[in-house]
């Protein structure tokens, strides 16, 4: 089920409090891509890997992100993009994440991608080669720091000559924001009703 759009903190447009659309408008056809969100016990918490993109990438490079891209003609579904560029970008081997399900598709409008975010699980965290051509930094992040609402800023930035209210969340002095925020905020939202 989708959760209500309420608890998307991070889903709701700052500015002027209007869910994003979660699908393409009619007549547009997106370019499906699908990111992986692995959960693995690391100490006492559950953590997730988020990589900080390459500087030399020529989109969002030195930004905050789950591993992911875009969808292969071979890849059979949303599981198997997200674990093949989950092994592309960090060499995590698919074979030792356990799918769990996906999150609802997220519509980006200036990509035109669909984004899934498949949520996995691992028994210990695997061992990860981050690939220097896409990744320059790996944050394990704990889902009890995304769930802490003293993690959550909402900033004024300027984008292309006009005043925009960004919400990101604060990770170890990294803003993690755009498309990783609302699917991290789905997450959190789910965890946070499952704990009820």
């Amino acid at each position: 089920p989708v959760p209500p759009t309420s608890e998307l903190l991070l889903i709701r447009d700052a500015a002027d409090e209007l869910a994003r659309p979660m699908l393409p408008p009619p007549g547009v056809t997106p370019r499906l891509a699908a990111a992986l969100i692995l959960l693995a016990p690391f100490g006492n918490d559950l953590r997730l890997p988020l990589t900080v993109r390459s500087a030399d990438l020529p989109h969002h490079s030195g930004e905050v992100s789950l591993p992911g891209g875009s969808a292969d003609p071979e890849d059979v579904n949303v599981a198997a993009t997200a674990l093949r560029e989950a092994h592309e970008e960090l060499g995590i081997p698919p074979a030792a994440v356990e799918v769990l399900g996906a999150l609802t598709p997220i519509y980006i409008p200036p990509s035109n991608f669909q984004l899934t975010a498949v949520v996995g699980y691992a028994p210990e965290l695997p061992h990860m080669e981050p690939n220097p051509s896409e990744v320059d930094a790996v944050l394990l992040v704990a889902l009890r720091q995304l769930m802490d609402p003293a993690n959550m800023r909402v900033e004024t930035w300027e984008r292309r000559g006009a005043q925009l209210r960004v919400p990101f969340y604060d990770v170890d002095g990294y803003k993690v924001w755009g498309a990783t925020a609302l699917v991290l905020s789905e997450l959190v939202a789910r965890v946070k009703r499952i704990g009820r």
